[in-house]
């Protein structure tokens, strides 16, 4: 279908045809005629779909009636407030907003943390219909009392589970308790929990479900591998694997900061072009990165999941997960960064033992089984493929496979403490202990035991065992406890 088809505004029409789009996308053929019709949508679609496009399109119709030309900010009241979790995300919808509303006199603003106020208090000062914002300084203003959200008609919250991952739920219920009860609630996201639709239930009025396509899958241009490999080597293949792939931009993600700015830095040491973005960056710090990495400048760029929503790259090849994702459902954001608009993408994987469990975690939730290649010289632990082995262990089975009965289990028991020969014993992964015999002959693994006195005419080195060395007078228990035994004359 053809946006020409839909019946937006000549105004949008002609926006849409100056950046390049002719056919609306699956999710924009489905919500722009609903939301035109001012009910509450819950759209759901893979991200790299167009339903930043999806929205944005149709808020701007509904609002086209109100655009006007005057300098009074009383004629510029705040209309429709759109929610991002990420200073990023809300930055790439906004330039979504000014895209399309090119040709309209419509205000639109961005606010969000990390920069100074004063800026924004007064870009709010002169007028704004549409306000794209973060919700904690979007309460910022509210408690400063520089802008006023009593003519709402739109809300619309953008990656709403993203939102709820990140503890905003508090905030985004103060905010709806400042807007009118008589408005239009749009919710977008690229994931739907069961938790998500119990929260939009109370928040929005008799919701058009919308979901183009199956719920937490992810696009069929992109192509998964995973490698198997020891958490030691994973920074020298992934240097390995960029050597081999020169000419091609990466996205790295990765859990932490602190492991960011060392990754981003153990690959510039290697002359590879590279660095890093995540919370504790500037916002300034991070805007420049984001535009090297986008001008080609910065070929590979290491982030945390603060940048899973909001870098919006047409022609990214590669998203590589230096470490696994510990929520199942980040794989879907992280990798949605690539194969978008359906370009061809990549997802690379380096899983470590210990990461096998997030692993199937994530091929459960995206129903595929993903295929693992070991890169030579770069084996993964000896228990990652030992899996089942620790199972069989657990359940008393032979390495043969064969089950132990009952008897077998109490025969294979070493006697004594775990001894076995010569005293030495086996830990849980069938590794020798050191022996707990000393060379005298005492057993420091068994309680201790006073020596008894000989009787008189025996051999004193019969009491402490043949061939043992002798040993002196034995001092009473209660003098070596600090007790009132006396010291021999």
């Amino acid at each position: 279908m053809k946006f020409s088809d839909l019946g937006l505004i000549p105004e949008l029409e002609r926006a849409v045809a100056d950046a390049g789009y002719t056919e609306a996308t699956p999710i924009q053929q489905q919500a722009i005629p609903i939301v035109m019709h001012g009910l509450d949508v819950m759209g759901g679609a893979q991200t790299g779909t167009g339903k930043t496009a999806g929205f944005t399109l149709p808020l701007l119709h509904r609002l086209a009636k109100h655009a006007n030309s005057s300098a009074s900010p009383a004629r510029h009241p705040v209309r429709a407030l759109i929610l991002a979790p990420t200073r990023e995300l809300a930055m790439q919808v906004h330039e979504s907003v000014q895209t399309y509303s090119k040709h309209l006199p419509l205000r639109s603003t961005c606010i969000y943390g990390g920069v100074d106020m004063n800026p924004q208090i007064q870009e709010l000062r002169r007028g704004i219909e549409i306000v794209v914002a973060t919700p904690g300084r979007l309460l910022d203003h509210v408690q400063q009392k520089t802008i006023q959200l009593g003519q709402v008609e739109i809300l619309v919250l953008d990656e709403a589970d993203r939102m709820l991952d990140m503890g905003f739920i508090p905030d985004i219920r103060r905010i709806l308790a400042l807007l009118p009860a008589t408005r239009q609630s749009l919710l977008f996201s690229a994931t739907f929990s069961d938790e998500i639709k119990k929260l939009a239930d109370q928040m929005l009025k008799n919701p058009q479900l919308i979901e183009v396509a199956r719920r937490n899958t992810v696009s069929e241009t992109i192509t998964h591998r995973v490698h198997p490999v020891s958490s030691g080597l994973k920074r020298n293949l992934l240097a390995h694997i960029l050597r081999h792939e020169p000419d091609s931009q990466v996205l790295v993600f990765v859990d932490t900061k602190m492991v960011c700015s060392r990754l981003a830095h153990f690959l510039s040491r290697h002359e590879i072009a590279a660095d890093a973005i995540h919370g504790d960056k500037s916002q300034q710090q991070r805007t420049e990165t984001l535009e090297g990495f986008k001008s080609g400048r910065i070929r590979v760029l290491v982030a945390t999941d603060v940048a899973a929503r909001g870098l919006d790259i047409d022609d990214l090849p590669y998203v590589i997960n230096f470490e696994l994702p510990h929520t199942a459902e980040d794989y879907v954001h992280r990798i949605g960064r690539t194969g978008r608009a359906g370009r061809k993408g990549n997802a690379v994987s380096l899983v470590c033992a210990e990461e096998k469990g997030r692993l199937s975690e994530i091929e459960k939730l995206i129903k595929l089984e993903i295929p693992q290649e070991v890169v030579a010289g770069f084996d993964p632990e000896a228990d990652y493929f030992d899996s089942s082995a620790r199972r069989k262990r657990g359940s008393g089975r032979r390495e043969d496979g064969e089950a132990r009965s009952a008897g077998d289990k109490g025969r294979d028991k070493p006697a004594r403490g775990g001894r076995d020969g010569a005293g030495r014993g086996r830990d849980g992964r069938g590794n020798r202990k050191p022996s707990m015999i000393a060379a005298d002959g005492f057993d420091f693994s068994r309680p201790y035991e006073p020596a008894s006195a000989p009787e008189d005419g025996a051999d004193a080195s019969a009491a402490v065992g043949v061939g043992a060395p002798p040993r002196k007078h034995q001092r009473p228990i209660a003098f070596l406890l600090g007790g009132l035994g006396r010291k021999p004359g």
